[in-house]
């Protein structure tokens, strides 16, 4: 979700809701900025919240920010939108890798951290091209679904893996 987010949003703006292709760039830039200060910010967060709770509320941001970018209200509800996404973002992927030993045990945590590690970089090089395929053939104003669907299905994995996690301990 995190690529095809940055990857695609400059031409969903400039495409789909007419902005101009420098303020989609620097909009899409700030995508961007809202990863790197959300996950500054989340380092000071989590001790207080925990990791599932910092997944969680990563996942209700992005969602949000996915709804903001769907709204018809004129240019700017979008831009927001994207900096929200961003800062949902942020905390996800490196909460999930934190939650490794706790969830799969300390002795496959290496094993396992490889995995997330690989599955991360190959959805960070197909799912931007799977985008672009089923954009070609539906249109590019199907982005925010496309994102809203993987911030779903990230939500029903996520919380899959909480419940098998606590039946195990």
């Amino acid at each position: 979700m995190e690529a095809t987010t940055g990857l695609w949003a400059s031409s969903y703006l400039v495409l789909q809701r007419g902005i101009g292709a420098e303020t989609a760039a620097k909009w899409a830039a700030l995508f961007y900025l809202g990863i790197t200060i959300g996950r500054f910010f989340a380092g000071f967060i989590t001790g207080k919240v925990g990791t599932k709770n910092m997944v969680r509320g990563g996942q209700a941001l992005a969602g949000l920010g996915i709804i903001i970018i769907m709204l018809p209200f004129g240019n700017h509800w979008p831009l927001l939108g994207l900096v929200l996404v961003g800062l949902g973002c942020a905390p996800i992927f490196p909460s999930l890798l934190h939650q490794t030993p706790e969830n799969f045990g300390e002795d496959k945590s290496q094993a396992i951290m490889g995995m997330q590690m690989a599955a991360a970089y190959l959805g960070t090089t197909l799912m931007p091209l799977l985008f672009g395929f089923l954009s070609a053939k539906v249109g590019i104003g199907f982005y925010p679904l496309y994102l809203m669907f993987f911030v779903v299905l990230m939500l029903i994995m996520v919380e899959k893996l909480n419940r098998m996690g606590s039946r195990t301990r």
